[in-house]
Order: structure tokens, then sequence, then C-alpha cells
């Protein structure tokens, strides 16, 4: 398995969509660094910025298990998880470098509680990906990516709009509910882990819908 996991790295890379992750992050490191010039807006128009970036570059992320070779690759020995595991792996360490330059990318009396920001940040990213993870393991699609961006923008913004005030997610730094709003955000952090974790299962059968013939 560790020979084969090596011998899976290089194609891995190539398939990658390293240009649409890299757009995304571009695009939300852009909407970071707008906080420079924010001016007498102060900290509240930088935390929405920064809120955006999180969520531009998660769609981006939402994309990392795009796979046209997909039904190929999936007769290979190696199994489904160390797959997607090694998919991941390849892009933790870009993410942790895109997410340490958003921050400083905020000037430091304008920069939200980092703690906080960051539960909010791996909670985005790790959605996106559990997305991408539930719709390889329930569906035949090749390119989940462009689906499950936007069912997380979608979900972004009737968040914003209809969620309940007593459970809110996006809330000021000012407001006297943001602890509670970070112990929610763990909550959905534990849970798209949970259904990552459900997304990467390799299938013990495929389901499908009977097909009535007519006699």
């Amino acid at each position: 398995m560790p020979r084969l996991t090596r011998e899976l790295i290089l194609p891995l890379c190539r398939t990658l969509p390293l240009g649409v992750v890299a757009t995304a992050g571009g695009a939300g490191l852009l909407l970071a660094a707008l906080t420079r010039i924010t001016g007498e807006t102060g900290e509240r128009l930088s935390l929405h910025l920064l809120r955006g970036a999180v969520l531009a570059f998660a769609t981006g992320l939402a994309f990392l298990l795009d796979d046209p070779s997909r039904h190929t690759t999936a007769t290979v020995p190696t199994p489904r998880p160390v797959r997607i595991a090694l998919r991941v792996a390849l892009v933790v360490p870009v993410v942790a470098a895109w997410w340490t330059a958003a921050l400083l990318l905020v000037p430091p009396d304008l920069r939200p509680p980092v703690a906080d920001m960051t539960l909010e940040a791996g909670a985005a990213f790790v959605l996106a990906l559990a997305g991408a993870a539930l719709a390889v393991r329930f569906t035949d699609v090749t390119r989940p990516g462009p689906r499950v961006a936007a069912g997380l923008l979608t979900s972004a913004v009737l968040v914003m709009l209809f969620w309940p005030g007593r459970w809110a997610l996006f809330v000021p730094v000012v407001d006297d509910r943001w602890a509670a709003a970070h112990d929610r955000w763990a909550v959905v952090l534990a849970g798209a882990v949970l259904g990552g974790a459900v997304g990467v299962v390799e299938p013990l059968r495929r389901w499908s819908w009977p097909v009535v013939r007519g006699r």
C-alpha cells in the first residue's frame, strides 16, 4: 500500500484542479486586501470582507475532488479513502499558507479574533470538501465541484438572510452572541467532518432505482 500511495501522488497532482483553486484563492486574497482601504468603516466591514474571502476560497476547494477519470480509477487497488485523503493532504499546506496570508492582509487593529475566525474558515473549508465527497459517494458525476460550490454559496446567503437570530452564525465581533455563535461553528465543523467521513467510504454496493419494464 505505501508503494501504491507514492505512485499515486504524481498522477493525482496532475489531475488536481489547481487553476480553479488558485483563482478562488486569488479572489479571496483580493477581498482580504480590501480591508486596508476600509477607512473609518472599521472592524465590521473588515469582518465581512474576511468572511467573503473565506467563502471565495471555499468555493474553489469544492472543485478539489473533480476527476474526469473517476470511473477509470475506481478499479485501482488503492481504495477511495486513500485517494481522497491524498488529494486533501496535497492542498493542506496551500490552505494553511492562504489563510495565513489572508489574516496578515487585514490590518492588526481591524483584525477579528484569529482563533474564532480560524474556526469559521475551517468549518467552511471542511464543508466544501465534505459536500464534494458526499457528491462523489452518492452520485456518478465526475465533476461535482460546480454543484457543490453553487450549493455552498446559496446556503451561505440563505443562512445570512433567514437563519433565526437565536442561532445566528454570522455576527459582528461586538455582538454579545459572538461566543455562542462560535460554539455553533464548532458544531458545524464537527458535522462537516462527520459528513466528509461518510463521503469518503467506499460503497459496499451501488444503489439504483428499479426500472419497471412494460409488458
